[in-house]
């Protein structure tokens, strides 16, 4: 509570041009709601999270295989390892030759086409060594029409008016579960309790979180923290009550789609769903690179205070079934980039995004697998928001003691300016998110770049940084980065 009421107070000093900050700064996402119960382990601060797509990441698409590109994803900067789910996948109503991830058969082993369970613990030791965590996709809501569950405990199942078995929305290879059972409930934190223990795992992504009752992830969540302490918990879902107790991560879809709509408003976004008959791309309402404000001091309002946001440009619904980056962005893609790692929050890697990967991989068959080598400059660029998000605590997620962000409004709603602070760690980032070159000009006052660097600006011969000069204009999808010298951001 008391970092809570100081980060509130600063953000009141910083509206009355106390300090630093002159009164052109508008304060950004300042928490108004009571804050979370949850204490995230400290490496999550500036963590930066990794999909693992394991069926289409080699062409063996095994655990061994994966296991080879660990050094890799350590020098990207991966801290997190989110692992698509490892199960073995039902038989019943499979969808395509392999089935889906998320139609698991049996919650405590692995997927033979993966490997053994001990390969995967094999895995998580030598992500542990290498100083990343893991954590495993988790589908809670339902399972796979022949899970060892269905015969063993046909009880823990939803059934129908007619008495059947039956999958949400028009998912036909999914049995839905009865969470009104408590012996249900108990057997499902019994299997996650199952890879905390046995596996050496530190969290759970969690599937469809919000359809689960929100009281279960508040029993749960207790009970996991005794097998992990440092239990990271990520929802799929933008649902602010799981934030109370139960997890320490939201999927920020808000924020995706917004992307998606300032992109398509710039004429962008060129995606066009052939799989359902359409011709062409969807519509969008027209959006601007000022309503980002508005969804962070939304959310700002809305969230339990010190809770997580994961920001995104692509993952594994959306490249499979929503276009690429590229597809959904544009030109715009490096920006939205930038800023997945630069807004509150945790920024996502999805599979291939680090090497530009412009296509979707098959869901239920296996593809080919991503080129990892030679390292191209898309991997360059990540592995460089990576050391930006390490060494700066003003890129901290959530809202550490002290945390204090500001936008600089400015003539044209297709920049977006803003500034984030954490004792004498600085970042100020602007991008321009329009469909022309667009001049920066500042209503009121600008930041202070004084005693920063240009990240990305050019060094000099000395190997010297370029200076923190904010630029006249900025292209389409052109972005600016300036940061406090590493050597000087410690708080």
């Amino acid at each position: 509570m008391k970092n809570f009421i100081k980060r509130i107070v600063l953000g009141v000093n910083a509206i009355l041009g106390i300090g630093i900050i002159s009164q052109a700064a508008v304060p950004v996402g300042v928490p108004t709601a009571e804050p979370t119960a949850i204490n995230h382990a400290d490496w999550s601060r500036n963590a930066i999270i990794y999909e693992v797509n394991l069926r289409q990441y080699t062409a063996d698409g095994t655990l061994q295989a994966f296991d080879k590109e660990l050094p890799r994803l350590k020098e990207l900067g991966v801290d997190i390892l989110w692992f698509m789910p490892i199960h073995p996948i039902s038989e019943k109503n499979r969808k395509g030759t392999l089935g889906s991830y998320y139609a698991v058969r049996n919650y405590k082993a692995v997927n033979p086409e993966f490997g053994t369970l001990e390969d995967f613990r094999n895995t998580v030791k030598k992500a542990h060594d290498l100083g990343m965590k893991v954590i495993i996709d988790w589908v809670p809501n339902h399972s796979g029409c022949d899970n060892v569950w269905i015969v063993e405990h046909p009880d823990w199942y939803a059934r129908n008016e007619k008495g059947e078995m039956y999958g949400p929305y028009d998912w036909t290879d999914v049995y839905k579960f009865d969470y009104s059972n408590p012996a249900m409930r108990a057997g499902m934190i019994d299997a996650l309790r199952f890879w905390l223990t046995e596996a050496g795992i530190d969290g759970f992504r969690c599937d469809v979180a919000g359809e689960v009752p929100t009281d279960f992830w508040n029993e749960a969540r207790p009970q996991l923290v005794a097998a992990q302490p440092e239990l990271f918990m990520l929802a799929e879902a933008s649902k602010p009550e799981l934030h109370n107790y139960g997890f320490d991560m939201a999927y920020n879809w808000p924020m995706k789609d917004l992307f998606s709509e300032i992109a398509a408003t710039a004429g962008q976004y060129t995606f066009v769903d052939t799989r359902n008959g359409k011709t062409e791309p969807r519509k969008f309402p027209a959006r601007h690179a000022t309503d980002i404000d508005s969804l962070i001091n939304r959310q700002a309002a809305e969230y339990p205070a010190d809770t997580y946001m994961m920001q995104m440009i692509t993952n594994h619904d959306l490249n499979s079934w929503e276009g690429t980056e590229f597809e959904r962005l544009g030109n715009l893609s490096q920006a939205f980039a930038v800023l997945s790692y630069t807004l509150p929050g945790i920024p996502l890697i999805y599979t291939g995004q680090e090497t530009g990967l412009n296509r979707a991989f098959e869901f239920f068959e296996k593809d080919k697998a991503p080129r990892w080598e030679p390292r191209n400059e898309y991997f360059t660029f990540y592995q460089k928001l990576g050391r930006l998000k390490h060494n700066q605590p003003a890129l901290q997620a959530g809202n550490p003691e002290g945390a204090q962000m500001f936008s600089y409004p400015t003539e044209s709603r297709n920049l977006y300016v803003f500034e984030r602070i954490l004792g004498k760690s600085r970042v100020v980032v602007a991008v321009n998110l329009g469909n022309s070159e667009e001049k920066i000009v500042f209503t009121d006052g600008a930041p202070r770049l004084d005693g920063m660097i240009n990240f990305f600006g050019a060094p000099g011969p000395d190997g010297s940084h370029a200076p923190a000069v904010m630029p006249g204009s900025l292209l389409p999808g052109q972005y600016a980065v300036f940061a406090t010298p590493c050597g000087h951001c410690k708080h």
